[in-house]
């Protein structure tokens, strides 16, 4: 392990250095900025803000991996509840989950079971459960749930998956799942992975991730290409404007707090936008680790908390 990553590993279990983050003002505005508050009824109000301002939104309830069956069904009832409420407030809002949090680290099929759950309550409602993918060590296990789920009659158009260009094998993934017509969420890929099944170097990541944007808009489905990055967005801005695939086919996903700027001026010129939105009391673990995950993470973030 990197000093850097057991420096935030190891701030992200300090309980006094948390207890200043979420006590102190400095803390606070840094949750405020990229956390939309530590419940529900924050995370809805920052989602009707942004709807105000013509962005969808991603709602996601932060937590650890559950380590036994009650953790991964109270983990799973908060999204039960958020999705009444993104029901009951009109809100054009869909959520994000991680598997781990509904139990695919010691029991994969009662994963999945919850997962089930949710999904037919988000079809019930006409919502959509986003499927995160974590590590590549989870990748197959849960592209497997998600095929098998969005396989069962009527669910089709109510679960989706995340895939991730740092990784080889992202282009058959990705073909596979549009030959399916499975709505993904293409993304650079958070998680340090070894040379020997991810790109090694940023201009190869950056790379293969508009390879894979372009198969993404072939492939006839709407699909999410989240990225920050602006050359990243002319360059599929450009591939579908020679291709003629309307701004309404696809689009582009941020995160909460990050170029507000950005994802207004794509709102005012026609794209549709999703801001990711995280939320809950786990907050200053979720960032630290997001740190610890890359820490080159630490300039962007700087970057960002200046930029509006």
């Amino acid at each position: 392990m990197s000093p850097m990553r057991s420096f935030f590993i190891a701030l992200s279990q300090n309980k006094p250095i948390r207890y200043f983050a979420e006590h102190s003002r400095f803390g606070r505005s840094i949750q405020s900025r990229f956390v939309a508050g530590t419940n529900i009824e924050e995370a809805l109000h920052a989602a009707e803000v942004l709807n105000r301002l013509g962005i969808l939104v991603t709602l996601n309830s932060l937590g650890e991996r559950a380590t036994q069956p009650d953790e991964a069904r109270q983990a799973a009832e908060v999204y039960h509840q958020l999705l009444d409420r993104i029901a009951a407030c009109g809100l054009k809002a869909n959520v994000s989950i991680k598997l781990t949090q509904m139990g695919l680290g010691f029991d994969p099929a009662l994963a999945e079971s919850i997962t089930l759950s949710l999904v037919e309550h988000a079809s019930a409602i006409g919502a959509f459960v986003r499927i995160d993918m974590e590590d590549s060590s989870l990748a197959q296990s849960t592209l497997n749930i998600v095929r098998q789920i969005h396989s069962m009659p009527g669910l089709a158009g109510s679960i989706g998956v995340v895939i991730q260009a740092n990784l080889y094998r992202s282009l058959g993934d990705i073909e596979q799942l549009s030959d399916e017509q499975i709505d993904v969420r293409l993304c650079k890929g958070a998680y340090r992975e070894p040379h020997s099944i991810a790109f090694p170097n940023k201009a190869d990541v950056d790379s293969n991730f508009i390879r894979l944007s372009c198969v993404l808009l072939d492939s006839g489905a709407y699909h999410g290409i989240a990225t920050h990055d602006k050359e990243m967005i002319q360059a599929v801005e450009s591939y579908a404007a020679q291709q003629a695939i309307p701004p309404s086919h696809f689009e582009f996903q941020m995160f909460y707090g990050v170029r507000r700027d950005l994802q207004r001026r794509l709102v005012r010129e026609g794209y549709n936008v999703r801001a990711y939105i995280p939320f809950g009391a786990d907050w200053y673990s979720f960032f630290m680790r997001r740190l610890a995950e890359h820490p080159d993470n630490v300039l962007y973030f700087v970057k960002n908390f200046f930029r509006w």
